[in-house]
């Protein structure tokens, strides 16, 4: 389980003395605060950061509790932040306003510490199971997908199968037959040197010569189609095959290769950008333990993050073609590396040291889930005993380090 971070709450109050109250109990007992005196102060601090919990005053001058909730629950960044009413209104119709509003839960004043406190930790760890609950499922999903995809592939290869062996056998007798009738005209061409005109001018509109040399070529390039196919078949069962109970002996480079493969359509030129160049360093890693579909899954997801930087960013002025460059190697005996960096855009240091939180993305609406790099981490790190870190400046390119123990 992914350790929860400190949590943010934002208080909302006009009177001086109820926030100097409320900043202490919270920062006592572990909490970092930020602090707002009016409802309009509140939602331009929101579009900035985004706290874990709001305390919202319901009677301010200017823009009331009431009205502040409204908007930023309107707001598809802001509205599931959890909103606590602190309120001198005990009547009923306005508590109904406020839960119809959006709001968890009521604090009356005058201030009880323990009662602010106890309602303010029963939200935080509602909140805070929430999150874990929607990262299990997002994991759960993956997993189930990976899984159904590996019985998609074995039922598709299964059907493949069968006329690929039948092209590949058939294409073994017609490069025979082939090569047999080509013997042929070759006797017929030594024996009979002066043909008719009008096979003459048959060899002349078919141009013979061309034909005999080119059929060979065909054939070989179809063997390659179902060398190729198969091959991708191969790869696919690979990447999505289920993991046992237990660490495996596993291949790195095959894992990096074979996602790689299943990316190539991305990598390729489009209207917006070139090719993006894939490097590969491999260096002599031995195999390692370990639990091969999650580190596909690690693969997948850093270098789909590095295509899209390249994709997402097209506007943006940079000379350099886009590249990805990916090196192995042995740290020491026991430690293996793998590095996959690019020469994109980079990102600021604020953005790198939140990279990993669960539900950070710097994607657009629908784009992202702010999950992909937090399990990533989760799998380097917990369930393989490693490290992910990231190194990246603005205009600088981004490059992700693994460390695994073997």
């Amino acid at each position: 389980m992914m350790e929860i971070q400190e949590n943010l709450i934002l208080i909302v109050d006009d009177k001086s003395h109820n926030i100097e109250l409320l900043f202490h109990v919270m920062q006592i007992h572990g909490h970092r605060v930020l602090v707002a005196n009016s409802g309009e102060s509140a939602l331009q601090k929101l579009e900035i950061v985004s706290p874990d919990l709001i305390l919202l005053d319901i009677m301010m001058p200017g823009m009331d509790g009431f009205e502040t909730c409204r908007r930023l629950k309107a707001d598809d960044k802001n509205k599931d932040i959890p909103v606590i009413f602190m309120t001198a209104l005990t009547n009923t119709a306005d508590k109904i306003k406020g839960f119809k509003l959006g709001a968890v839960d009521y604090i009356t004043k005058p201030f009880q510490q323990e009662e602010v406190l106890a309602r303010v930790n029963v939200q935080l760890k509602l909140r805070n199971l929430n999150r874990q609950l929607q990262q299990y499922q997002f994991q759960l999903m993956q997993t189930e997908k990976i899984s159904s995809l590996g019985q998609l592939v074995a039922g598709v290869a299964h059907e493949v199968n069968n006329p690929v062996s039948f092209i590949a056998g058939n294409l073994e007798h017609t490069n025979n037959y082939l090569e047999d009738l080509i013997s042929l005209l070759n006797l017929y061409q030594k024996h009979l040197s002066n043909p008719p005109e009008e096979i003459t001018q048959k060899i002349v509109a078919i141009d013979l010569d061309f034909l005999l040399e080119d059929l060979p070529k065909m054939i070989a390039s179809m063997n390659l189609g179902i060398e190729r196919i198969n091959n991708i078949m191969q790869s696919l069962r690979k990447f999505s095959r289920k993991d046992a109970t237990q660490k495996k002996t596993t291949d790195i480079h095959q894992g990096i290769d074979t996602t790689l493969m299943i990316l190539s359509h991305r990598l390729k030129a489009n209207e917006f950008r070139p090719q993006i160049e894939v490097i590969k360093e491999y260096g002599n890693l031995p195999e390692v333990d370990c639990y091969s579909g999650q580190l596909n899954q690690v693969f997948m997801n850093l270098l789909s993050n590095a295509i899209d930087v390249f994709d997402e960013k097209v506007e943006a002025s940079k000379d350099e073609a886009p590249l990805i460059r990916i090196s192995t190697g042995l740290i020491d005996s026991n430690t293996v590396e793998i590095m996959i960096a690019d020469n994109g855009y980079g990102m600021s240091e604020e953005v790198r040291k939140k990279l990993f939180d669960a539900y950070f993305t710097t994607k657009p609406e629908g784009k992202g889930t702010g999950l992909g790099l937090s399990i990533s981490y989760q799998i380097i790190t917990e369930i393989h005993g490693g490290t992910l870190e990231c190194f990246s400046c603005e205009g600088e390119g981004t490059k992700f380090v693994i460390h695994i123990p073997r």
